[in-house]
């Protein structure tokens, strides 16, 4: 593997570790292994941003939240609503299982059972959890390169105070943009509630690259979206709680065209709809040694996308494509605290059950030059039951363990069982964390992967139902590194990972199906610095080395840079203003190319680029806050997807108001 020596150089001396407090929420994560738990103390990669690190540095979306998370890579092909996929480590993009609050939320009715990370928005959103590495120990099918959960925002913690608090923020900006969002929380005798809702819309740019003269015309495309939520609870007596939560979410979005030829029209528009409902009760048992929850979900999505029929279009094409994915969701999640005994502390037993049921209706119906035409659809469901085991303890106060063992029975891919073991030794003499595991995962095929059909004008795509689940390993080792005592009280983070896949589901050679047939590699390194530089200046450094391989050819995965780095600071110039600067590097990667001309240039390597963002806020009384938000501000004209360039500069300047 070729390593960034200097990079390494330069960390290893420093591996001496500090962290702030880590009793602090927001240093303890849930989504690793279900138990509220240190970061420090966890044998994984873990990312928290929480709400305060959302308003402060400006992130409305989801791929603004995720951009500058080391080991993560974000690929938008344009702008906001477009289709925007997710790589952990190296590994595929439908190989990130997303979650909302421990459910999982990928599309059922996405062709690879992916997620589409460019439609949400964070207002309902309290904080994203983003744990690196194999899970599916712990949430399943997915899991392979890693977990990410939208935790949502909650009601009031002291329910039956009768004291709503909230906010609500209005905006409005340039390239002729707008924001306006409320939340509310509060509760009364036994009843608590939150609730809220956002609009956004922005006029967009033309993220056809500029040098492709041909096909950038200057055609804007905006994407407008509506968000709704509402969560009722009533607590009938102590420690137990019963609880309904209601979501909607609807985006309209324009997006550039994908022919042969170049053309880039303006009628090119994607619909998405999706409605998430949840049931849920929670109790604590045996005098709170005991947390049990039960909760049935229901999540739908439904996407479209159309092309109207143009003269002047020398592709002739018009589609109209519809896909409706349902999932149902039955999670029984049980957590008992057990004493100490003897030199083992902080002992806890994870169990649960899980039943799931997907759905995809989905037809397709688009011509090209005029009489090829692209017919297909699907209907198919799939059913998949599961069982949970973990265990975690402290030895001595020195060495945490951690382990999760789960079975998935699935009716569309046999039997899946996975694990994972890994611990964190505490080394206080040289102020460090030391961390290594192993775990095992699986995907299970996409319902298209093995129901779809699709008449191509050229030939026939079929699902192939013999499709066996893509299976993974994945190690991690590092070391976490807190030097309170020098002046900038470095926070020093160095982690290598390794991965291996097999049985990836590829196209075969003629493009009619697909099989089991690719084995993929990833391994690098995720180095992080945090400095405390002084009291006004906070900065927050990252670098991710990937090295992502197909095994067959020894060839680069495509959309995976060696190289990515991070750079956030936080200026705090006098009381209540805060300036927080955001440099976002992503080098050279392997893409199938376009030509300044608009044709097809095979695979080659897309050039590197560099993102600057700028947000600033000021306190204005204890209620009042005023902000800017300035985006790509050096209207960078880089290729997240070769053929796709950034959005331009952008500026969003509004106040949020508390009560």
């Amino acid at each position: 593997m070729r390593l960034p020596l200097a990079v390494i150089a330069a960390v290893l001396p420093c591996a001496a570790f500090a962290q702030t407090n880590p009793d602090s929420p927001e240093n303890i994560t849930v989504t690793a292994t279900r138990v509220p738990s240190q970061v420090q103390n966890l044998p994984a990669g873990v990312t928290i941003i929480d709400r305060k690190t959302i308003e402060e540095r400006g992130y409305v979306t989801l791929v603004d939240a995720l951009s500058a998370v080391p080991g993560l890579r974000v690929a938008q092909t344009g702008g906001a609503g477009a289709q925007t996929s997710v790589f952990i480590r190296g590994t595929n993009s439908n190989q990130v299982l997303v979650l909302r609050d421990g459910v999982p939320i990928n599309d059922p009715s996405d062709p690879g059972g992916a997620f589409n990370f460019g439609v949400d928005t964070l207002n309902d959103v309290e904080r994203i959890e983003v744990v690196r590495g194999p899970a599916s120990s712990a949430y399943g099918s997915g899991a392979i390169g890693g977990v990410i959960n939208l935790i949502t925002r909650p009601p009031a913690h002291d329910a039956g105070s009768g004291a709503p608090h909230g906010s609500i923020v209005l905006a409005a900006g340039a390239p002729r943009q707008a924001l306006a969002q409320a939340n509310i929380a509060g509760g009364f005798g036994i009843t608590d509630y939150a609730a809220s809702l956002e609009s956004s819309s922005i006029l967009g740019f033309d993220t056809t690259p500029q040098r492709l003269k041909p096909l950038h015309t200057g055609e804007r495309d905006g994407d407008r979206s509506k968000q709704a939520q509402i969560e009722l609870g009533i607590t009938p007596f102590q420690d137990t709680r019963f609880s309904i939560l209601l979501r909607a979410r609807d985006n309209k979005y324009g997006f550039d065209e994908s022919y042969i030829l170049p053309y880039d029209s303006g009628n090119a528009t994607g619909y998405e709809a999706n409605l998430f409902g949840r049931l849920g009760a929670t109790t604590k048992l045996l005098h709170g040694v005991w947390d049990s929850s039960l909760y049935l979900t229901g999540i739908q999505n439904d996407r479209r996308s159309t092309i109207a029929f143009q003269p002047q279009d020398p592709n002739q094409g018009q589609a109209e494509d519809r896909y409706r994915g349902r999932r149902a969701d039955l999670q029984w999640n049980n957590t008992i605290r057990l004493p100490d005994r003897g030199p083992f502390t902080a002992n806890a037993l994870t169990f649960g059950t899980e039943h799931q049921s997907d759905q995809l209706v989905s037809k397709n119906n688009d011509t090209n030059f005029g009489a090829i035409s692209f017919v297909g659809g699907a209907h198919a469901h799939a059913d998949s039951d599961a069982f949970y085991l973990g265990a975690q303890t402290t030895i001595a106060h020195r060495l945490a363990i951690t382990g999760q063992m789960r079975e998935d029975a699935t009716t569309i891919a046999g039997d899946a069982f996975t694990w994972r073991l890994g611990g964190v030794l505490d080394v206080p003499e040289i102020l460090s964390h030391i961390k290594a595991s192993y775990g095992t995962s699986f995907r299970a095929p996409a319902l298209n992967d093995r129901y779809g059909r699709d008449n191509f004008g050229f030939g026939t795509y079929t699902g192939n139902p013999n499709l066996r689940p893509e299976r993974g390993e994945g190690t991690e080792a590092g070391i976490t590194t807190d030097i309170s005592t020098l002046p900038a009280q470095p926070t020093i983070a160095l982690t290598y990972f390794h991965n291996r896949i097999r049985d990836l589901i590829v196209f075969n050679q003629i493009g009619t199906t697909v099989i089991n047939i690719a084995q993929a590699r990833t391994q690098g390194i995720e180095a992080a610095l945090t400095l405390h530089a002084a009291t006004w200046l906070q900065a927050d450094l990252t670098y991710t080395y990937t090295d992502a391989r197909d095994l067959r050819t020894g060839t680069e995965l495509t959309r995976r840079p060696l190289n990515q780095a991070s750079a956030n600071l936080r200026i705090t110039p006098t009381a209540g203003v805060i300036f927080t600067p955001e440099l976002l590097y992503t080098g050279a990667f392997r893409d199938f190319l376009t030509r300044d001309d608009g044709s097809f240039g095979g695979t080659g390597l897309s050039p590197s680029g560099l993102i600057f963002n700028l947000n600033a806020t000021w306190q204005i009384t204890r209620s009042i806050q005023l902000f800017a938000w300035g985006k790509n501000l050096g209207n960078s004209r880089f290729e997240p997807v070769n053929g796709y360039q950034t959005p331009g500069a952008s500026f969003l300047a509004g106040a949020r108001a508390g009560f």
